[in-house]
């Protein structure tokens, strides 16, 4: 079999420089996939693709960077080409997860480019270009892609540094009951990246279909929404030129996802602003010259003080001082409530006390209390800078619009922040997408769609099929909450976990504990080396502040490295993450040991509902092994 260098001297009328990229880009193909080759040059052609276990890449080699408008042409032609391809299993690459990489032959280090729809190296970097990327398929499924490419680049001559596997039967890559695919079983080791690559054939049209106003994907846990809005991002920024945006309320989840964008889009980076609301929020009023006192200490103790001098009046209707604070912030501030006759009148959806008018007054007192509190100490609440932020917004909106906004985890949001977000991203085309989930909501409260002004009729879009969870975790989490009915964020029926259709085969695991709280320690170290996973696709989680620092401090005792999950980036570092579950949300692990002590979680409402809630989005963080325990006072 010749080599690389041969087989890219066959090729006519590639010059030295040509020769020696494509060469080094047809070795790194030497365990699976496969270079094509452009017979002759076309303006806005790719020169070659290339498929690997990284995934495709369309690649042009030249002395000049092209430019915007060749960069544009030269993106739609690699989606083109790829749209609609199958690899294993029936799923489908998505058009989206063709990178666009301009090498220039050479070793100059530095050159400038009028775009950022592409990559950008020399030849010399070339090497790191491709040793550093995320394998997202098996050698079998690189070799399938390769297959089923070959059949569409006709003007394009296939060079292979081993023998080209014979050309898969279409029943084999189109019937996806039949196995689980290469992909999902890649997943099951990598609990971002190899999500990133492919995509049901459902989910592709969601990615580029274009909405005339503001859509919604929902689903239960683990279809794949956080995925399809990553590639939808992408698809998005191809096409605009302006800023775009990706928020949530979880404050760490923005800085893991930035991570995954990074893999998916490297060309992209700095495209998509990723924050959670209130860091925008606060920066965002920074920036108009207002700065904010946003101190957890410093609101506690403002509720704390306001509490001891109203509680007389309602601990006789409900002794627990957390339930009247969400009443302030959830209900009161998180709808933007002004007045005692709008509070009156305002929906307590989800709420599980009926208040009378009185009961209503005597909120109403603690609520100014509080606000004179925090008033004396010149601070804000969390709902209190997103209210800013809004006025503000309204006064002035921003010099230079967002040519889109993605908000994820949305059933988590205040009413107050998502017409903030709905007034930032606009009713116009593509231009608001709201992912999310009523059945994993687990702050007290709610709200519709309709109530923030925002129309989504004929844009709702739902997924069905869970591709995270193995069979035995699935039906494990399935039994909690199994009767519950589920809001689809409009005041419709949404979807259930337990009507999810499940992608993978069986495998997993699920152990159940109980037992003391003496006895936990041993347990608990004990299940986390039993693991046969590398620790950064290990987590721990708790429901309460309490148990986490215990976990923490049992392990940490082990020898056992751990990082809290609210530091958690999405970087391996060789730890064991270990957090609340409201820290663990929007986030997966390949093996998860969730902690159950009894300890009243940091907030409760809806006669226990959002306690379930919280333990199926615990469960449901687990890909292949879950851990469960229930830990019982000592005797």
């Amino acid at each position: 079999m010749p080599g690389a260098v041969e087989l890219v001297a066959g090729v006519p009328g590639l010059d030295a420089g040509q020769r020696r990229v494509l060469a080094a880009l047809l070795e790194h193909t030497a365990t699976g996939g496969g270079l094509f080759v452009r017979v002759g040059r076309a303006a806005g052609e790719p020169d070659a693709f290339q498929v690997s276990r990284g995934g495709v890449r369309a690649v042009v080699v030249d002395d000049l960077a092209p430019d915007a408008g060749t960069g544009r042409a030269l993106v739609r032609h690699a989606e083109e080409h790829c749209a609609g391809l199958r690899g294993p299993g029936g799923r489908e690459f998505p058009s989206t997860a063709v990178g666009v990489v301009w090498v220039r032959p050479g070793a100059e280090p530095t050159w400038s480019r009028d775009d950022r729809l592409y990559q950008a190296v020399n030849e010399t970097g070339l090497a790191a270009l491709t040793t550093r990327e995320t394998r997202h398929l098996s050698a079998a499924a690189a070799n399938r892609v390769a297959g089923e490419l070959a059949k569409r680049l006709r003007a394009y001559r296939r060079l292979s540094v081993g023998p080209v596997p014979p050309a898969p039967e279409q029943g084999e890559l189109i019937d996806g009951g039949a196995v689980v695919s290469d992909v999902v079983d890649a997943a099951r080791d990598r609990p971002f990246e190899s999500w990133l690559t492919f995509l049901h054939p459902s989910q592709r049209r969601l990615v580029t279909r274009r909405y005339s106003g503001p859509a919604r994907i929902s689903g239960p846990a683990g279809t794949g929404k956080t995925v399809v809005a990553l590639h939808r991002l992408r698809h998005l920024a191809r096409r605009h030129s302006g800023p775009l945006l990706f928020t949530t309320f979880v404050r760490t989840l923005p800085e893991v996802h930035a991570r995954a964008f990074r893999t998916l889009a490297p060309e992209l980076d700095g495209r998509v602003e990723f924050t959670n609301l209130h860091a925008w929020a606060v920066e965002f009023l920074r920036a108009r010259g207002t700065a904010v006192l946003l101190q957890s200490k410093v609101v506690d103790a403002a509720f704390g003080q306001a509490w001891l001098r109203e509680r007389v009046h309602l601990e006789p209707v409900e002794p627990t001082s957390g339930y009247w604070r969400d009443e302030l912030t959830q209900v009161i501030g998180g709808r933007g409530v002004g007045t005692f006759e709008e509070y009156l009148a305002v929906p307590r959806r989800g709420r599980r006390l009926r208040l009378t008018e009185s009961q209503r007054e005597a909120v109403w007192r603690l609520h100014d209390r509080y606000r004179d509190e925090l008033a004396r100490r010149g601070a804000c609440d969390f709902t209190d800078v997103i209210t800013l932020a809004d006025r503000e917004v309204r006064r002035s909106p921003p010099e230079r619009p967002y040519a889109a906004v993605v908000v994820d985890e949305v059933q988590d949001l205040p009413l107050v922040g998502l017409r903030l977000l709905h007034r930032l991203a606009g009713d116009g085309p593509d231009r608001l997408l709201l992912v999310g989930d009523g059945q994993q909501q687990v702050y007290p409260g709610g709200w519709r769609l309709s109530e923030a002004g925002i129309p989504i009729l004929g844009r709702g879009e739902v997924l069905r099929v869970n591709y995270r969870n193995r069979t035995e975790i699935l039906d494990f989490a399935r039994r909690i909450e199994a009767t519950d009915t589920i809001d689809d964020l409009d005041g419709g029926a949404g979807v259930a976990l337990r009507d999810a259709e499940a992608a993978h085969s069986p495998g997993g695991t699920v152990t159940t504990w109980r037992g003391t709280d003496a006895e936990l320690p041993a347990a608990l170290v004990g299940a986390v080396r039993a693991l046969r996973v590398d620790p950064d696709r290990i987590a721990v989680i708790a429901f309460g502040r309490g148990a986490v620092a215990r976990c923490r401090a049992v392990l940490e005792k082990a020898g056992v490295a751990v990082t809290p999950l609210e530091r958690y980036t999405g970087e391996p570092d060789g730890t064991v993450k270990v957090g609340t579950v409201l820290r663990a949300k929007g986030l997966d692990f390949q093996a998860v040991l969730v902690v159950n002590t009894g300890e009243p979680p940091d907030r409760d409402d809806e006669g226990g509902r959002l306690g379930e809630r919280r333990k199926l989005v615990a469960a449901t963080r687990a890909r292949d092994h879950l851990w469960w325990a229930t830990v019982t006072p000592n005797t």
